[in-house]
């Protein structure tokens, strides 16, 4: 069979295919639906197919007929699907189109982008665009070795970015970096952060920039604000080579009520329901999908796939998963309908993630989906035949909120809320957790992290430094905003350039310099992420001194020598011969300490290592006695043969 009789095979649905679409299960619908390059008859063109039950008639307008919705009308398959389908001649590549949509109940007209479109214009054009998604990849050994980088027992920091503000061209009219541009600043840095991933807001197409991709239209198209498909695809290889995962923001909970969009797509509440009670959010002005509509949930769950199949995507962030699960989310009383067993529990939205996270960990186990989480929901991290959603990863929203909280006391004050630090512990293991400082805690006036920090300008940076040095110690993946590596001052504007400039004051670039050590620390030591997710990988050295504000902890890898002592001092007096029980005598090495002078720190420490004494304290044989620097934490490990 030639090629053009492949490519013609390939677009056109079968009826298996109409078959696991109406069943909700057919997870490679941008293969079928949209706009496809193929040859009928010996004559090039594009296969057009939308869903559109409701509507009258269906017709391709766009620059090739002038937009007049009669040379090429649509026709609806006769097997009840509701898909229309149609063949245009003489499309060439970047050619932009709609669907003319007719309603069949009332008078509504309307010209709608395509829900499949690889590739759109730029904003605040709508149109959708015909493109070839050719590309050769060049990240074949990163391939094939990123499901030892995404397991649950490698080390995972992330570096969360919005592409359109992480660096602007002022002299360009502050314009962002294209994503060419982007990819050999942005792998610099995260070499130079000692980063495992990159996380990127949402690049999936959407007509409102100040939405942060958050308010999506083009669930299968990049923004085009930044360049083509392909420009993407090698941003994200040359993060690849760079052995650099790369994490997608997506967002299935919610979508704009734009006209171009999937909002009243045929003249019917398609995609979303109907009743504003379950398919209107009002917090966020947006609708919400009907996961109870088979179509919908095979809709969403082809995007995800897509991303994985089509740009190498490692794993999938699956934003506000809360607002998809509670029925009452952002409602008052009254303002939801319960559902059939009369609680306040999202059934099909709970079927639909299960069926979501079992269709990645069949087709790409090597890649990862984690859930941003912000309730005591259970089992989202566990696998589905356990009776958990089968996601891989959750964000620790409660131990974020309680450490911010804790961190911006005046010193003074933090021992009447030293709980705040111990309690994560206690439900620590409940999940595979993901600990994020995002950018939502940086944003919509809660000011920058650096700013949340008590005391003068020395002791802020002292706490920041602190924050990340107990944050990555802490059981958990690390996810850390952009910006904040360096204590950027000013809180996050999406339509400006992060502060690069502060990079040239002691204290900034003091604070990014840690941040790199401490990165290169964490993955050097396995004790610091190999347990993660199961008691036997933190215990307690000392949780009750509350009156001086200090912990001791110790964590563990699989291997006995491979275990850290974690002392952390959140007051801003240095502590002389505090005492530390350790389990096992010799050498202990400072491997790090974020009051060093390097980082901007005081220069307070143990002069490189302590030798344990055989004294008994907080139930070992042994003891450390320790400068503790003042808001500072340092990092022990027991080594063979070395001395003080």
């Amino acid at each position: 069979m030639n090629q053009t009789a492949t490519q013609n095979m390939g677009c056109q649905l079968t009826e298996h295919d109409i078959f696991l679409f109406k069943e909700g299960t057919h997870a490679r619908l941008s293969e079928k639906l949209g706009a496809h390059f193929t040859n009928r008859d010996g004559v090039a063109g594009v296969q057009f197919a939308v869903w559109a039950p409701n509507a009258a008639s269906v017709s391709v307008v766009g620059d090739f007929n002038g937009w007049n919705g009669s040379p090429n009308p649509m026709q609806a398959r006769g097997d009840g699907s509701g898909v229309w389908e149609g063949f245009v001649p003489g499309i060439g590549n970047g050619d932009c189109y709609k669907y003319r949509i007719v309603a069949r109940d009332n008078d509504y007209q309307v010209d709608k982008a395509d829900p499949y479109a690889r590739f759109s214009e730029v904003p605040p054009r709508t149109g959708s665009r015909v493109w070839d998604m050719d590309y050769t990849w060049n990240d074949a050994e990163w391939m094939g070795r990123r499901r030892a980088a995404n397991a649950l027992d490698a080390p995972m920091s992330i570096y969360e970015v919005h592409l359109g503000s992480w660096r602007r061209v002022p002299e360009d009219g502050n314009r962002s970096l294209s994503y060419r541009e982007l990819a050999p600043q942005l792998v610099a840095h995260m070499l130079d952060l000692g980063f495992t991933h990159v996380e990127l807001l949402p690049v999936t197409e959407h007509p409102f920039f100040g939405s942060w991709g958050y308010q999506t239209t083009g669930y299968f198209a990049p923004t085009s604000r930044q360049g083509t498909p392909q420009d993407l695809m090698y941003l994200i290889e040359e993060l690849h080579r760079a052995g650099i995962g790369v994490i997608l923001d997506w967002v299935p909970s919610h979508f704009p009520s734009d006209e171009h969009g999937l909002a009243y797509f045929d003249g019917t509440h398609l995609f979303e329901h109907a009743d504003p009670r379950q398919g209107f959010h009002p917090e966020w002005n947006s609708a919400i999908f009907n996961y109870g509509r088979n179509e919908v949930r095979a809709f969403l769950m082809s995007s995800a796939l897509f991303w994985l199949d089509k740009y190498h995507i490692d794993g999938i962030r699956v934003d506000a998963v809360a607002s998809m699960l509670y029925l009452d989310y952002g409602r008052k009383a009254g303002e939801w309908i319960p559902n059939e067993h009369g609680g306040r529990e999202n059934l099909a939205a709970m079927s639909f993630l299960r069926g979501l996270n079992e269709a990645v960990y069949r087709d790409h186990p090597d890649t990862l989906t984690i859930a941003e989480e912000s309730t005591a929901w259970p089992m989202v991290s566990r696998p589905t035949y356990a009776g958990g959603l089968g996601f891989g990863m959750k964000w620790n929203m409660g131990w974020m909120h309680d450490t911010l909280k804790y961190y911006q006391q005046d010193p003074v004050f933090r021992k009447y809320s030293h709980e705040k630090l111990t309690f994560s512990i206690w439900y620590a293991f409940t999940e595979n957790f993901m600990l994020p400082l995002s950018h939502d805690e940086v944003v919509h006036g809660k000011g920058s992290l650096i700013g949340k920090m008590p005391g003068d300008e020395w002791q802020q940076f002292a706490n920041l430094r602190l924050l990340y040095g107990h944050m990555w110690a802490h059981p958990g993946k690390k996810l850390l905003f952009m910006g904040c590596e360096f204590g950027q001052k000013r809180e996050w504007q999406h339509d400006e350039s992060l502060e690069w400039h502060v990079q040239q004051y002691p204290l900034h670039a003091g604070a990014q310099r840690w941040m790199g050590d401490l990165n290169r620390c964490y993955r050097a030591e396995p004790a610091l992420y190999e347990k993660d997710f199961t008691p036997e990988g933190f215990s307690w050295v000392d949780f009750h001194d509350w009156e001086e504000s200090v912990i001791s902890f110790l964590r563990h890898g699989k291997k006995p020598e491979d275990t850290v002592l974690v002392v952390c001092n959140f007051t801003p007096v240095a502590r002389q011969n505090y005492i530390v029980g350790v389990p096992h005598g010799g050498y202990w090495k400072e491997i790090l300490n974020s009051d060093a002078a390097l980082y901007g720190g005081s220069g307070v420490g143990n002069l490189g290592g302590v030798e344990a004494s055989p004294v008994a304290a907080q139930g070992y044989y042994h003891a450390l006695s320790l400068t503790l620097p003042p808001l500072g934490v340092v990092y022990l490990k027991q080594v063979s043969g070395e001395s003080a």
